[in-house]
């Protein structure tokens, strides 16, 4: 990946931010009152602390604007606007580009398949992606307990096995900090919801 020259974001990455936020705009994360936007700024912080370069940084911002915001013709305006690299990694980290999209499982499992074909610009992308979900589908479990499957289409198993096999499919093939706190995000998530199955089976 490039380094960032003196840490500096230019005028490309504000033009990012402004499209994401017109793009998401009214979306919401699954199950609450909470802007879209919140993730992505998220996600863009988590890689530009692990050393990323702008165009990853704008990549983090639009990395759900295909698979939610408009498909291919989409996809083709952030070529125009950002450049072949941003797409490619925009692309790289979208698991669905059609309405309605394949079922969960297979998508989830196509995704999982393609990760080592990728750029590891795109594998960090994804892993800050699916640390912050995790990050917060543990902080929502511990507060809401059981309840907090239900907004999810893969439910309880299908979530878990998703994360799990996201963790050790990407630990696998980088060693960054990101991946390594996925895996101690994904492993305290396990550990508690296999410790509440033990309670409802023989409590």
């Amino acid at each position: 990946m490039k380094e960032l020259k003196q840490g500096k974001l230019g005028e490309r990455f504000v033009q990012a931010f402004e499209y994401a936020a017109g793009a998401h705009a009214g979306q919401r994360r699954k199950g609450k009152d909470l802007a879209y936007i919140s993730h992505l700024m998220a996600v863009a912080a988590l890689v530009l602390e692990a050393g990323a370069d702008e165009d990853t940084a704008i990549a983090a911002l639009l990395h759900d604007i295909v698979e939610d915001q408009g498909g291919q013709p989409r996809l083709q305006d952030v070529e125009q606007r950002f450049g072949k690299r941003v797409a490619q990694i925009v692309w790289d980290c979208t698991d669905a580009d059609t309405v309605p999209k394949p079922p969960w499982r297979e998508r989830k499992e196509k995704y999982l398949a393609h990760l080592g074909n990728v750029l590891p610009e795109s594998r960090l992308v994804s892993a800050a992606d699916k640390l912050h979900n995790a990050r917060e589908i543990l902080a929502d479990y511990r507060e809401e307990g059981e309840n907090v499957w239900a907004r999810f289409n893969g439910g309880r198993e299908g979530t878990l096995w998703y994360y799990r096999a996201l963790a050790k499919k990407l630990a696998a093939l980088d060693s960054n900090r990101l991946v390594r706190e996925l895996e101690r995000v994904v492993t305290e998530l396990d550990r508690l919801a296999a410790e509440a199955h033990t309670l409802r089976t023989h409590g």
